[in-house]
């Protein structure tokens, strides 16, 4: 009897606590105000920038989407990172040469943990735009995407920003299962910039400035391991800057990508994702 009342006393705990972050995470996804862009002419100059390895199946489709943004070419400049593929990639991003899109290739001999991070500061270190915004070599946007980014950043002066990415063309219940979940991943990492307590977001769809990268370090610190270029970076940024965290609640703002297809790349995806919430400090996210 002692031990069911001890089970019964954990279980109304646990559920107290559980509900209490969930009403947490609720409110800070209202105190998130729906930005409505006034399609104000643009001034900043921005680097788009793409990690790409083994991606010729995708990511021509993602190169069509960046050049066909509304932004204007001059203050717009596309980075492909080809991070050491062994099929096509390079040969694709080439036949762009003519359209403002830049290819680099990551040729990096000694052994890394982390090679997208390597790609993305090996970007940086050549880009002349003034604000950073990195995705990913099989997504897909709108037209309105990068000047809703732009608009936001220069109005609230945000030193970073996070955007929604989303699953899409789901083929079975598996991967609307995925669907599901991510868009929950994605509404709790917004709640919690929403909270002043930035946690997680994605790079598939993010924003930063970059002097700010430079004055934080970079990923200096955090390239011990394979993932977090966009979560650990966002945890040093808003140490400096805990009230220059932003997160563009906007649909044109969305970008779309593919759900893992089979459970082992599923579960191989999340190892990745894992190895990073040891450097949490808002241990909340995990629950």
């Amino acid at each position: 009897m002692e031990l069911l009342k001890l089970i019964s006393l954990i279980s109304a705990t646990l559920t107290l606590v559980y509900g209490f972050l969930v009403f947490s995470f609720i409110r800070g996804w209202h105190k998130l105000i729906y930005f409505i862009p006034k399609k104000s002419l643009p001034k900043t100059k921005v680097s788009i920038i793409v990690a790409a390895r083994d991606e010729e199946l995708n990511i021509s489709k993602t190169i069509d989407d960046l050049i066909a943004q509304n932004y204007p070419d001059n203050l717009t400049e596309i980075i492909i990172i080809d991070d050491h593929s062994t099929d096509k990639t390079a040969e694709i991003v080439l036949s762009y040469a003519d359209k403002n899109v830049k290819l680099i290739k990551l040729n990096e001999d000694r052994a890394l943990n982390s090679y997208k991070k390597k790609a993305i500061q090996t970007a940086i270190g050549t880009c002349s735009g003034d604000l950073i915004i990195t995705t990913d070599a099989d997504c897909r946007m709108g037209e309105n995407w990068l000047a809703t980014i732009v608009e936001l950043y220069e109005e609230k002066d945000y030193k970073m920003i996070s955007s929604p990415v989303a699953y899409f063309q789901e083929k079975n219940l598996f991967e609307r299962l995925q669907s599901l979940e991510f868009l929950y991943l994605i509404g709790l990492g917004a709640s919690t910039i929403g909270n002043k307590s930035p946690s997680t977001c994605n790079g598939a769809n993010l924003a930063y400035e970059k002097n700010t990268f430079y004055e934080v370090g970079g990923f200096q610190g955090i390239d011990d391991l394979a993932s977090g270029d966009d979560e650990l970076l966002l945890h040093k940024i808003a140490a400096k800057y805990p009230d220059k965290i932003g997160f563009l609640k906007n649909r044109e703002a969305i970008v779309y990508t593919h759900a893992k297809e089979n459970l082992s790349s599923f579960i191989q995806q999340r190892k990745r994702w894992a190895s990073k919430s040891t450097r949490y400090k808002n241990k909340a996210i995990i629950v």
